[in-house]
């Protein structure tokens, strides 16, 4: 017999936010899996969860994950950590033996990610190494509140009525970005802070700085709403941003 893994969405930030079937794994579980990254520092994932659950008697097992840009981009990434990129595989593969292992002892595990684990999560990164591994894993996944989705409800606006066509971008989207909002009604876009001057002159190109809302640090210390790049400063600039544009009036 072996241990079974779970993939858990713990929300954006607020621990209020962690379903109660997550809530009740995390309790359950012996061992945590937690992500960190060069932007978290110590893994943020993890604070959020103690403040929900008491993990004083789990083993924690600490995975690095550095942050990509793109899929294929592993040469960028390596270069931003002074690594090579190798060494970046090897890191995942080694969390993966660690998790493997402690299934292999009947021991359950839960892998903590921030939002929700099918939208950009980290977890997928490691999911092939897993398999590699062992064929036969045993992983379910929980869902998770996505900031997209906390973001929409901070904001009190809806993300997409009737037939209204919605797109999420990540990172790096400047290149496609006016044609994205010239077909869609709404539009998120994700970790802002690097792109924010090509963003505005787009947005304002088309007349739609009003129409944006800037999110910072959703649900953690130094939350902010923005409404409008107007009002946007250097200081709210942070990696843990997005922003949700919309062309239709929403009766606000």
């Amino acid at each position: 017999m072996t241990g079974k893994l779970y993939v858990i969405g713990i929300g954006p930030g607020d621990p209020e936010l962690i379903t109660l079937k997550a809530a009740r794994i995390l309790n359950q579980v012996p061992c945590l899996c937690v992500p960190r990254g060069r932007e978290e520092g110590e893994s943020l994932a993890l604070s959020i969860v103690e403040r929900a659950v008491d993990i004083k008697r789990k083993e924690i097992i600490e995975a690095y994950f550095p942050m990509r840009k793109t899929r294929e981009d592993k040469t960028a990434s390596a270069r931003e950590e002074n690594l090579p990129v190798g060494d970046l595989e090897e890191k995942w593969r080694a969390t993966a033996f660690a998790i493997a292992d402690r299934l292999k002892r009947n021991c359950d595990v839960a892998f903590i990610t921030l939002g929700d684990p099918g939208l950009y999560s980290t977890f997928f990164y490691l999911y092939p190494h897993l398999v590699e591994l062992n064929p036969q894993i045993t992983i379910e996944i929980i869902p998770g509140v996505s900031a997209i989705n906390a973001a929409a409800a901070r904001a009190m606006i809806p993300l997409g009525q009737a037939d209204e066509k919605i797109a999420i971008l990540p990172a790096n989207y400047s290149h496609d970005l006016e044609d994205t909002l010239k077909r869609f009604d709404t539009v998120i876009l994700l970790k802002v802070y690097r792109s924010l001057p090509a963003i505005r002159e787009i947005l304002e190109r088309l007349g739609l700085v009003d129409r944006a809302i800037y999110f910072l640090r959703l649900g953690l210390e130094g939350e902010r709403i923005v409404r409008g790049l107007n009002a946007l400063s250097n200081e709210d600039l942070d990696y843990f941003s997005l922003m949700i544009i919309r062309n239709q009036k929403d009766g606000r």
